[in-house]
């Protein structure tokens, strides 16, 4: 069922208000000179590496080692990008370059 155009809009200015409100919120509970809670600077720190580190867990979990091709191209994929992010310290470089790397791995090569 199409939308119409009073819909359509409402839905877009729903969407800006939310994504501006949760750009805005943070500079509402912590202005310039308030410190930041223990707590929030603690998740600051480890909620990345633990978010990387689940979404890892995600992407290789139905990766069969019993069956062809047994994990190798998720493996080399794996190491680029960890070794590429090592290297040039860019999210965007390695994530970009592993997802090319495992999309021709598996349909050209395996």
């Amino acid at each position: 069922m199409p939308l119409s155009v009073k819909m359509s809009l409402l839905i877009i200015v729903l969407v800006a208000i939310t994504t501006f409100a949760t750009r805005v919120i943070p500079f509402l509970l912590f202005p310039k000179g308030k410190e930041i809670p223990k707590t929030v600077q603690y998740l600051g720190k480890v909620l990345t590496p633990a978010i990387i580190g689940m979404l890892v867990v995600y992407c290789l979990k139905n990766t069969s080692i019993l069956a062809h091709p047994y994990g190798i191209p998720e493996a080399i994929s794996v190491l680029v990008v960890a070794l590429l992010h090592i290297w040039k310290r860019n999210n965007l470089l390695s994530i970009g370059v592993g997802t090319v790397l495992y999309m021709a791995l598996i349909q050209c090569v395996f």
